[in-house]
Parts: structure tokens; sequence; C-alpha cells
């Protein structure tokens, strides 16, 4: 039993049983009561160094005796293989001849029954249903299902996530980008938040990758102790079905429930710009499924439900974090490699190690407890995502890069490089020339950092308008959108008139009406508005 199960089991034992003591829990597992005092504190045993595995001698050749044993299970009784006889081939047949017999004998005696206890399991059972008993809050049943959706207008492979409850038949659906252990965990947690708690005895599985690192005879799984940290922390136990399609009938109602609901909701293909406004929709149609009738069934699922909520554990103070950290370090085009797809950051931490958080359907990046990026999931081998945002630094001194670049191409796609700031780009160029003209247009993209979007698109327009293509008078005149916006925001009146920024072709700045004047009519200008734009922090020596 490995530290994390150990930790488990404690916690389980505990768990069932309240007035079981450190003691009592010391003796039960032969260990130090430090230990179990650490178990009950935390799930996550702490960290130890890890012994040196020794391999065997024998691993180079262990495929070649189960095969040989595995044609045994067709041949006649009395011309089956002995272990000298297959120590004999080892050394005839393959050449390894390095390993003793008695090392041989001792594998073949443990594996051969393993071996004929796989193939009687592997036989198909007989057909047939025998109905079941689901007693309320005791079982759930897991499993994903490969869904498509029109991602910001690209089909997509993603996989639909579904926790069912045996009693009542609520489920409780998502969509992630992948099957990876993140979104395996992230799934869980959503699901027993919008249930309210856990199922008492376990849930059902198949033998998936993010829960089982290998399968063992019968029932037996080795787990990933990531895995198994989790359900330790919320408490629950783990069934696994037998591999393949002889297993599918031990949680058939979640096998069914999927494309039920792909069928019925997924159809035709779904368009959304992100997997998070999708969720939020599946999320609305769980709570409306409520109303829906199981068949032999004479009340609705949440009635079933409301019955079956009170017999659910609780859930433990604190939520997991299903995110997995990562330090990647960022090469010279501002970007980071996490699972062989690519992301930009801000052009800053070029050369440095980031801290990352990778979660089922969101990529972090960190400055300390700063977010200074983030990013949808990519899943395809060799996929990327820019933003523009975080090259600007770089070219304010390479302005030749812009036009070509691909994080302009993606500002493009996404709407963020709207036509305004086209024109204005293209006027820019036309009144200072490429380099400084590109300049001018990246010194407006950095006023997006501090302020709305809509409202430098009106200054934008304000400043075309007036024929001053500079990002001082469009600083100024997003300033004064800002300004007069407020009163709007502040007010009480239910009016649905939109802010200033919503019809720019409606807004005159001050600049553009003074350029209307006769020029003997026209007000000696005033440079107070651009007192905005001198800095705040005193000189040295100054109070």
């Amino acid at each position: 039993m490995s530290r994390v199960e150990l930790f488990a089991a404690i916690r389980r034992d505990r768990r069932l049983d309240a007035g079981l003591s450190q003691r009592a829990l010391a003796e039960k597992y032969g260990v130090h009561r430090r230990t179990v005092r650490q178990a009950l504190e935390s799930a996550v045993p702490p960290p130890r160094k890890e012994p040196v595995v020794r391999r065997s001698v024998l691993d180079p050749a262990k495929g070649w005796i189960d095969e040989m044993l595995r044609e045994d299970l067709t041949a006649p009784r009395k011309q089956k293989h002995t272990a000298r006889r297959i120590h004999q081939r080892l050394a005839q047949e393959h050449g390894f001849d390095e390993v003793s017999y008695s090392t041989v004998s001792d594998y073949v005696a443990v594996r051969r029954p393993e071996i004929e206890t796989e193939a009687r399991e592997g036989h198909r059972h007989l057909a047939g249903m025998v109905p079941q008993v689901h007693l309320p809050g005791e079982e759930a049943e897991v499993d994903f299902a490969d869904v498509w959706v029109r991602l910001a207008g690209t089909v997509t492979k993603c996989h639909l996530f579904t926790l069912r409850l045996s009693y009542s038949g609520k489920a409780v659906h998502r969509v992630f980008a992948s099957q990876a252990q993140e979104s395996f965990m992230q799934g869980h947690v959503e699901a027993f938040n919008t249930l309210g708690g856990v199922p008492v005895r376990h849930i059902r599985y198949d033998n998936l990758k993010p829960a089982v690192n290998r399968i063992c005879t019968g029932r037996s799984r080795v787990e990933s102790e990531r895995w198994v940290t989790f359900r330790a922390h919320y408490g629950f136990d783990a069934f696994y079905c037998i591999p393949g399609q002889d297993g599918a009938h031990e949680k058939g109602g979640v096998e069914q429930e999927g494309g039920r609901f792909r069928r019925t909701h997924l159809v035709p293909v779904p368009e959304v710009a992100s997997l998070e406004e999708l969720n939020e929709k599946i999320a609305a149609i769980d709570a409306a499924e409520d109303d829906r009738m199981l068949q032999g069934r004479l009340t609705t699922i949440g009635f079933n439900f409301v019955s079956e909520a009170d017999s659910l554990a609780p859930l433990p103070w604190g939520e997991f974090e299903c995110g997995i950290t990562l330090t990647p370090k960022v090469d010279r085009s501002s970007r980071i490699s996490v699972r062989q797809c690519h992301y930009s950051v801000p052009a800053r931490f070029i050369g440095q190690n980031v801290r990352v958080l990778l979660r089922g359907n969101e990529l972090l990046v960190f400055e300390r407890r700063k977010i200074v990026a983030r990013h949808p999931r990519l899943t395809r081998r060799g996929e990327f995502r820019d933003e523009l945002d975080h090259y600007l630094e770089i070219l304010m001194v390479k302005p030749g890069a812009m036009a070509g670049s691909t994080a302009l191409a993606a500002a493009r796609e996404n709407g963020t490089f709207t036509e305004v700031h086209e024109a204005f780009w293209a006027a820019a160029r036309t009144s200072h020339g490429d380099a400084a003209g590109t300049r001018a247009l990246i010194e407006v993209l950095l006023l997006h950092r501090r302020m709305p979007a809509p409202a430098i698109q009106l200054g934008l327009a304000a400043a075309i308008r007036a024929g001053s293509i500079n990002a001082e008078v469009v600083a100024v005149e997003a300033r004064r959108a800002v300004a007069d916006a407020s009163p709007h925001e502040d007010s009480t009146d239910d009016s649905d008139d939109p802010p200033p920024w919503a019809e720019p072709s409606g807004v005159v700045s001050l600049t553009a009406r003074r350029a209307q004047l006769p020029e003997d009519k026209r007000p000696l200008p005033s440079v107070a508005p651009y007192d905005q734009l001198l800095s705040r922090r005193h000189p040295k020596g100054t109070a």
C-alpha cells in the first residue's frame, strides 16, 4: 500500500467511525501516530525521498514468457510449457541466457494463474438484464462521450463529461477540450457542487487513464496517486468495471445517458465562442431536465432528487485544485510550450521560467499571485495562440514585423482589432510613414491596458475625423468618453439609451467641433486637457 493509499484508508476509517482514536488507527495500520496525525490533517502525504527502484533482470523477457503461457491456454493438457522448457526457449530462440532457472520458475508460478484468470473473465457472459435496486445517495456513474462543437467558427472535437446518480437519474454534464486528468477531476468538482454532496458508497467507472495506471487481475487496479488524493479529499470510493464491452452493462445508465443528451441537446452542432459559454447553456439544460420522467418511473427526476439530496455525504471544506502547476521557459518568440501546444506571454518574461496552472479548459500564467495571461486550453499538437498585447513592446522596437505577425492575424479574427483600428493605422502611415505610423498605432494599443475598448474606439474615430493622427489625441478623447459615460452608469433611470461610444457617428469631439468653425471665430486652443498626460510622480527630493 502506497502512502497516498494509506492516508486515504486512515481518513476513510475516521470518516466512518469518528470515535476511532489515533492510537487505534496507528495499531491497525502498523504506523506511527505521527503518520496518523499527518493523514488526518491532509490527504496529501508530505514529500519524502523516493527509494531507487531496482529493475528485475527478467523484465526484458516477461513479454516472451507471457506469450508462451497464453499459447498454453489452447494447447493439450500434457503438452504445456514447464518453467524449465521456458528457460530453455529463452536461451535458444531469444538469446536470453543471463537469468537463472529459479527466477524464471518463480515468475511462471505467479504469472500462469493470472493469465488463466484473465482468460476465464474474458469470455462473454450470457445475454440478458437483471433489474437492480439503488438506494438514495449511494451510487453514481461517470463516463466521457465524444461531441463536436463549432468553437469560434472551427468545428472541434470535444468530450462530454457525465456524472449520473443511480437512484434519481439526475445527471450533470460538462464539455471539456480533452479527457485529461485535470478535466476528469474538474468534472467531478462541478458535479459535486451542483448536486450539493457526494455519493456515500462508490462511483462506477471505466478503466479511464486519468484514474487507472495499470489494470491487474480481476478488479484490482493501480490508481494514479493524484486521483487517490482527490478521492480521499472528497471521501468516496471507486468501482472499476470489467474492461471492454463485457463491463459496459455495469454502468449502463451513464452509457445511455451520454448518447441521449448528445442527440437531444447537441444536435445540430452547437456554435459558441468558448467552452465556458457552452457549459453555461448546458447547466441551464441540466436544471430544466429535472422535470423529465424516466421510463418506468411515476415521478420526475427533480422530485426523486429532492429525497436523494439529503442522503449524499456533505462536501469537504475547501475545493480541490484540479489544475497542475508547471514552470515552462519562455522562448525568444515570447511563447511557452505546454503539452506540445504553444501560448504567448508578455514579452518581459522572455528567457525566464513562469508558473503555469493548466486546468481542464484553460491555462493561466502567473507572476507571483497575479494572472498575467489567460488562454483557452489547446489540445492538438503544434497548435498556438498569440495575444497581440503580449508583443507590443517588441513591435515598438520592430514596427516592420507588425503587418505579418500571427498575433495581429489572431486579433483580426477574434474582433479585438477593429475597422477603426485599421483606419487609424492607414491614416497614421500616410501621415507619418510606415514605421512612425505603426508606432503611433502601438501607442494606442497600449491604452487598452488601462482604458475600456469602446472608449478607445471612440477616441480613434474622433482623432480620424479631426485629422489629428496621434495617440495623445486618442487618449484625451477616450478619457472624455469615459467621463461622459459615468453619469449614465450612476443614473437610476431605466431608459435604454446606449453609452456615448455606442454610436460613434453621433458623437462630435471637442477637437472636431473646433475644426468645423471658421478660422476667425475659432477659440484659442487650450492645453488643459493634455495635463492628464503628465506623470503624477514627484521629482526626487520633493515631498
